[in-house]
Formats: structure tokens, sequence, C-alpha cells
């Protein structure tokens, strides 16, 4: 260590002053005396004379050039107005609500675009409950999208896309989209023919989304898997969790919205199930049940999709009555909607032809909806 020149030491009484000040924490010893110290108790400085800790909300504060008012202030300040959120919100409601009918390529375009100019206004100055609303918005339009992609046969992009909403839900802390997420993943396994990965996606979530709506479809989806692994008790097991849960909703207010699940869609999944365990009778009444309430008074379709897969199991029950003749008829009525889930269609259209094939292998009316199986996969 460097020593000060003598002429530079201070006299006694102002070491002693000096100490006193010290010891008192009035001040501290410099860089020239702390080790001196130090070393005098046999330690090291920093050990005797430790570095203050800064206070980080005073240096956060001083950083800024703010007081506490105005800091918190700023946190509550937005470039988004009240009107503009409205506008999104109940521009993603409309989109939702148009699923069921709308012209797929129109409607992914349409969505598409919207949630990028949702995304967008994540790049202004927001509020943090409107950060997270825009989130959830976000996150809503995405599951759409994502739908609409897999209608479409765009695999990739919306497995993609279910991953990007489920990425949103979970960092707006949102369970039902989080819940809806792992709901598209079932879907997906499901019309894939991946029965096991259809339950294993709805274990991971069914729990969290107990008192959701979104927990009765995922009941479901789990009953249509086990439906096709042949296990009747777990079947029964997830309709009646599918049933308890609804039970305890409140009924919807908007019962067009494609993530909203009402009683008369549950029907439709009862329907799939009864159909795959052979239960005929109870099957064709869900058919019905199902194609009355999805057909409007002046006989207008208001959910052609749950309609083509309601007359797909009314083919099922009459080839197994053994008559062909309306088992094709009732076949060719799912085939000619205009709104189609191309492997949601394919999927269960798949099953039809297997019945048919297996009670009339040779039949030239066979060839011919297999044929138009066919045309439909290649549209």
């Amino acid at each position: 260590m460097r020593a000060k020149s003598s002429h530079n030491l201070p006299t006694d009484s102002t070491l002693l002053r000096n100490w006193r000040r010290w010891e008192s924490g009035e001040s501290r010893p410099d860089d020239f005396y702390a080790p001196i110290i130090a070393a005098a108790f046999d330690t090291v400085t920093a050990a005797f004379f430790p570095k203050a800790r800064p206070n980080r909300d005073d240096e956060l504060l001083s950083a800024t050039g703010m007081d506490t008012l105005e800091f918190i202030g700023r946190l509550r300040m937005s470039d988004v107005s009240a009107a503009t959120l409205d506008a999104v919100r109940i521009t993603a409601e409309r989109l939702c609500c148009e699923y069921p009918y709308a012209d797929p390529h129109e409607l992914h375009a349409e969505g598409t675009s919207w949630l990028r100019r949702i995304t967008s206004l994540l790049d202004g100055r927001l509020t943090l409950a409107q950060h997270r609303e825009i989130l959830v918005l976000a996150g809503w339009v995405a599951l759409l999208v994502g739908c609409v992609d897999y209608d479409l046969g765009r695999r990739t992009s919306a497995e993609a896309t279910r991953r990007a909403a489920w990425s949103l839900g979970k960092e707006a802390d949102h369970p039902e989209i989080i819940g809806w997420a792992a709901e598209m993943a079932a879907w997906f396994a499901l019309t894939q023919g991946n029965y096991r990965g259809a339950v294993e996606a709805v274990d991971g979530a069914l729990e969290d989304s107990r008192h959701l709506g979104v927990g009765v479809q995922l009941a479901a989806q789990r009953a249509k898997a086990w439906a096709r692994l042949g296990d009747r008790a777990e079947v029964e097991r997830a309709l009646g969790k599918g049933r308890a849960i609804l039970e305890r909703l409140d009924h919807p207010a908007n019962l067009d919205n494609h993530f909203v699940v009402d009683p008369q869609k549950f029907d439709f999944y009862a329907m799939d199930c009864c159909r795959v365990a052979g239960e005929d009778r109870l099957a064709e009444t869900f058919a019905r049940e199902v194609i009355r309430n999805s057909t409007r008074a002046d006989g207008t379709v208001r959910n052609p999709m749950r309609v083509s897969e309601a007359h797909l199991t009314l083919a099922v029950v009459a080839v197994r009555g053994r008559d062909l003749e309306l088992a094709l008829a009732e076949g060719m009525r799912a085939f000619s909607g205009k709104r189609r889930s191309l492997p949601s269609l394919m999927w269960i259209a798949g099953e039809v032809a297997r019945e048919i094939i297996e009670r009339y292998p040779g039949d030239p009316r066979t060839r011919c909806y297999l044929e138009q199986l066919r045309a439909l996969s290649t549209e």
C-alpha cells in the first residue's frame, strides 16, 4: 500500500475527531483509511465497511426523472381508447359467431387480418388491464383462425396457430383460452385416429377447466376417444363429467359463438358416442334432435357442420338396418353442405364407408359412395 506523504497526514486532534464521526456513523472512512482500520481488526474492507445497497425504487424513479405519483400515473396512461377496445371486442365476438356458416377462406383472411391489428396494439402505450385484455382478444381470434386452418386441411398452420393461442392464454393467465387450445389438440388427434393422444390432450387440461364451458367440450372429446377405444365405462364417465359441468353453468347469452357450449352441443357429442357404441336408437334420436335444433324456422341451417355429421349418423343407422338406399341418401345429404370441416367430415364419412363395405362389399352403390368420398377428399 502506498502511504500518504507526511505533510498530508492529519493531526492527532483531526484524526480523533474523524474517528468519532466514523464510530457514530455520521460518515465513513475514505479508501485510504478504510483498509487500514479493517486490517487493525484482522478483517477485510468489504466485511467491515460493506457498500450500501441501492434502493431499487429510488433508483428506478431517479432514472426516469419522475416522482412516485407521476410514475404511477404513467402506468395508467394509454394510447388506446375505450372505444377502440370495444370495437375489437365486438369484432372478435362476431368472427367467432360466424364460424359455423361463413366461407372458410374469407373468414380465415378476415381473422388473420384482425389478429395482426389486435397484436399491433401491443406496440403502443397500454394500461396493465388493457394489455391483458388485448392478449385475451388475440387469443380468441387465434383459436378461431386455427380452427378454420384445420377445416381447410392446413394441419401445420393449424397447429402453429393453436400453440400461439395457448401461449397467449398462458401469458394472459386465461384458463378458458388455454382449455380451448387443449380441446383443439384433442380434436386434431381424434380426426387423425390418434385416440390415446386425444385422451392425453384432454387429461392435461380438464381439471383446470372443470368450472368452465370448455370443460364440457373437453369431456365430450374424451368420451369420443374412449368410444373408439372400446371402453364403455370411460365413455360414460366422461359424458357424466361433461353433464355435471354443464349443469353448474349459467345458460350462455350467445349460443352462436363457436366457443360456447350449450346442451344442444352436448347432444351432438352424445350422438357420436352412441353411434360408435352401436346404440342405434339413441344415436338416431340424438341425430334428429341435432338437425332440428340446428335448423331455423324458415328452413335455413344454423349449424351446417353439425347437421352433416347428424346425416352421417343416420346413414350408419340405416346401413345397420340393411337399408342401403337410405344410408346412401343420408350420406349424400352430408356431402351437400357448403360449410365443411374437411378433416371431421372425412373422418366420420370414412366410418360410414367401413359400415357399408362390411355389409355390401361388392354392391355398385358402395362403389358410388366411395367415389363421392374420394372426390370430397380432393376438393
